[in-house]
């Protein structure tokens, strides 16, 4: 088992900060404020080049701390599935009639598991 070192309190605001603007980036009242911004600034005449680059550093920022926020939570994913194939194995294992070739099959590559499933449906 690795041990893994908690994360920094800067990393761990970071990630907060991340998930909570992604979280309110993705709300329609948000999008349309965006959208209602952008023509106002366009129907007041005012100069559309600083316009451009604060949408396309708005983009980009906002693409970086979504990315963050999406793999905190594949991050997370993975752990549960993790632990759900260890309490899947467990009772694989102590089942008195289960096939403890099942347990673990989640690590073989896709071919393996599908010859394996073969051979158990001809063992019947």
């Amino acid at each position: 088992m690795s041990h893994q070192q908690s994360p920094s309190t800067l990393s761990e605001l970071g990630h907060r900060l991340s998930s909570l603007v992604a979280d309110v980036a993705a709300h329609p009242l948000c999008q349309l404020g965006l959208i209602a911004f952008c023509a106002l600034w366009w129907s007041l005449g005012l100069p559309t080049g600083e316009l451009t680059a604060t949408l396309s550093i708005l983009a980009i920022t906002l693409t970086q701390m979504v990315l963050n926020r999406q793999k905190l939570r594949e991050d997370d994913e993975r752990r549960r599935d993790v632990a759900m194939h260890a309490k899947l194995d467990e009772l694989l294992r102590a089942e008195k009639f289960a096939r403890k070739e099942l347990a673990g099959i989640e690590e073989l590559e896709s071919e393996e598991i599908a010859a394996l499933k073969l051979r158990l449906a001809k063992k019947g």
